[in-house]
């Protein structure tokens, strides 16, 4: 097919694509982040309204924000108020899809450039194809818009370096925009900046000895070019970014030094069990992107890698070798530092456009070498098939793309309960709306209590009657509730593998495939608060009653034995309440306040075999429950002392200002070594 007749096909997929990001971001929930940094940027629109002296957005000692430029989030804000737009989750939404478009877009001039309008238009095909990345252009304003600013700082970092001539205006503008747009949404853009160095050098090195076209004159005068546009996009980025302005250099490099070694952990359900973000293995990023990468995008970077020896040859070496660099470094860099990581790996969605951009150039090239009809048809048949997995998928689901796992791992119904699913809350804006149409048809009067494990008050915000406040599933006995939304995300492995979730009084549940993604429950008894209310005023005859009619109705919930068994453990029924306890192991084997209990009360009855096997157990589990470990290392110090040792030296590895296991630990020299004991014990007292 001739040009003309490539480029009409290439522009009407890239309209129809756009539709259909649009219509995705119309329709989407807000995501796990959105309020943290919508809230954020209401701060910083305070910040610039009020001449800095509403210092909200500087603020931040819990989440952080003031080390994100978030430039995306603050812009809509800003447009925003200034508009009066009255629903700014959805012009947040369809931002993002515009966005993530353009990130389409721009990965297929990449693609046009290398290798010609067939690749642009296999690029869009391939996005098409994505369920994991279209399904966060509809809300992800962090890690899409830095996608596309990764992709467009390279294409024209390429286009900069190895133009022939002189260097084009627009070329240097458009990085320098790239380069800036980056470090204002994440830091890490600042990488972007060292890439154009180092392949400015590069290039200058391999045009020496490889091609004998070294110019000095030209490599200074790309050299001074390249100072100037990373000094136009470093204080370019800064522009809505309160932190920055203060100080531009230092708080920025503060601000990289941070997003490297983020505070911030979460446990995460990765290959059946929990585990702390930071404490991954390290193939938690690879294995997620080739469990949820399609199978097409896979088989075109596997025919690219098997192929380019013909495709990269001396005069694109440069090229290719800087796109696959700039895949892989990011990858093994966080690997290297053990960094911490958790959401799938949506952080890492800026190297997925490279990545669909050498799938398109393996398949365009593959197809140049079929030149026989059946081998045409059988190449046509297998992308077929590879393609239907990851389509049938987004037209079941919509949507609720991200949730997609491909046959590696058997899609989502073989994940479910091994991987995470809606770690994003996408499906509490349908739990919402189910629950506000059932109100409406109910007629209930009265304020409706309605709870949630992600913030649920925009879905409810027309709704006069209705309170809505956060609460985490596990502790859904303790709060005052007539209906919960519950997305599935944080619930136990256990009780995913073994359909204890969704429990016996949810009345309305979400699926994808055949995988429950959200529930929503209706409150069959009270009798749990009460108990839990009687407990914490001391009444235990009460809570004991109420809590032992609350177990009659309901024994899916591992809370209410934990409560029956403190009030039993108030009346010196040890036993009845080891009993208790245990039955609430069959709902939540894992269930740290539990294990801890069974533990201690293993100990008060001088067992301490059995508490060794609790504490071990709890510690295997949660990592970080650090009370254990102190426990442990008491039960271990007559018996095995170096144990012991090891066991506190870990927990302070963990938690270096743990003060319990320092303690423990200068508890284990007393005898042995006091001046060691003594050191242990001034840096506990130097504890607050």
């Amino acid at each position: 097919m001739n040009t003309k007749g490539l480029k009409y096909i290439f522009y009407t997929l890239a309209l129809l694509l756009l539709l259909l990001m649009l219509k995705g971001g119309i329709d989407a929930g807000i995501s796990g982040d959105e309020y943290l940094h919508y809230n954020q940027s209401v701060s910083v629109y305070n910040y610039f309204s009020s001449g800095g002296k509403d210092a909200a957005a500087i603020n931040t000692p819990n989440t952080h924000l003031k080390y994100y430029g978030q430039s995306v989030d603050n812009l809509i804000t800003i447009l925003g108020k200034w508009f009066n737009v009255d629903d700014i989750f959805l012009l947040r939404h369809l931002s993002s899809s515009f966005i993530g478009w353009l990130t389409v877009i721009i990965t297929a001039f990449f693609a046009i450039w290398l290798s010609g309008y067939g690749a642009g238009i296999l690029v869009i095909l391939l996005f098409a194809l994505s369920p994991t990345f279209l399904g966060h252009t509809q809300n992800n304003l962090k890690d899409i818009p830095f996608a596309l600013s990764y992709i467009s700082a390279i294409f024209f970092t390429q286009r900069f370096l190895f133009h022939e001539t002189r260097t084009k205006v627009w070329d240097a503008l458009l990085l320098t925009a790239s380069i800036a747009f980056s470090i204002s949404i994440r830091t890490g853009g600042l990488l972007l900046i060292c890439y154009l160095f180092l392949f400015l050098i590069l290039f200058a090195v391999y045009a020496y000895f490889q091609k004998n076209q070294y110019d000095p004159a030209q490599f200074r005068k790309k050299l001074l070019q390249s100072l100037l546009i990373s000094v136009a996009a470093w204080f370019l980025s800064i522009v809505l970014w309160p932190y920055a302005l203060i100080h531009p250099i230092l708080n920025v490099w503060k601000s990289y030094e941070v997003m490297t070694r983020f505070p911030t952990t979460l446990m995460q359900l990765f290959e059946g069990k929990m585990e702390w973000s930071d404490l991954m293995p390290w193939y938690y990023l690879p294995k997620y992107m080739i469990i949820t990468i399609p199978l097409i995008v896979l088989a075109g970077v596997a025919v690219f890698a098997a192929l380019s020896k013909k495709i990269i040859n001396r005069d694109n070496l440069l090229k290719y070798g800087f796109l696959v660099f700039s895949i892989l470094f990011p990858i093994i860099f966080v690997i290297y530092e053990k960094s911490n990581l958790y959401g799938s790996w949506r952080h890492f969605l800026f190297v997925y456009p490279s990545l669909i951009l050498l799938a398109a150039i393996g398949f365009t090239t593959l197809s140049g070498y079929l030149k026989k009809k059946y081998l045409v048809g059988a190449a046509l048949l297998l992308s077929l098939i590879l393609s239907w997995h990851p389509l049938k998928f987004m037209i079941r689901n919509h949507p609720y793309y991200y949730l997609y796992y491909n046959p590696i791992v058997g899609g989502l119904n073989g994940a479910y309960g091994k991987y995470e699913t809606d770690y994003y809350y996408h499906t509490i804006r349908e739990g919402s709306e189910w629950l506000n149409q059932y109100l409406a048809k109910t007629k209930q009067e009265g304020v409706i209590k309605v709870a949630g494990n992600f913030t649920l008050n925009w879905y409810f915000r027309n709704q006069k009657n209705v309170e809505t406040f956060y609460c985490q599933y596990d502790q859904r006995s303790e709060r005052d509730w007539d209906y919960m939304i519950v997305a599935n995300s944080y619930i136990p492995a256990f009780q995913l593998q073994n359909k204890i979730w969704p429990p016996r009084n949810a009345i309305h549940v979400i699926y994808a495939d055949q995988v429950p993604v959200c529930a929503v429950l209706k409150r069959e008894t009270k009798l749990g608060l009460q108990g839990y209310e009687a407990l914490k005023r001391g009444d235990t005859a009460g809570a004991k009653r109420f809590l032992a009619e609350a177990l009659k109705i309901n024994t899916q919930d591992e809370l209410i034995f934990y409560n029956f068994a403190t009030a039993l453990v108030n009346e010196r029924k040890i036993d009845s309440a080891r009993l208790v306890l245990q039955s609430a192991l069959k709902v939540n084997p894992v269930y740290d306040p539990v294990l801890m209990y069974l533990g201690n009360i293993a100990v008060t009855q001088n067992n301490p075999d059995e508490a060794i096997r609790y504490y071990e157990t709890l510690i295997g589990y949660n990592r970080k429950y650090y009370d254990a470990y102190v426990a442990l290392s008491k039960l271990l110090m007559e018996r095995d002392l170096k144990r012991a040792r090891r066991i506190l030296k870990t927990c302070l590895t963990l938690d270096p200002g743990n003060k319990p296991a320092i303690l423990a630990l200068a508890d284990t020299y007393r005898k042995s070594d006091p001046e060691v004991a003594k050191k242990y014990d001034e840096l506990a007292n130097s504890i607050k």
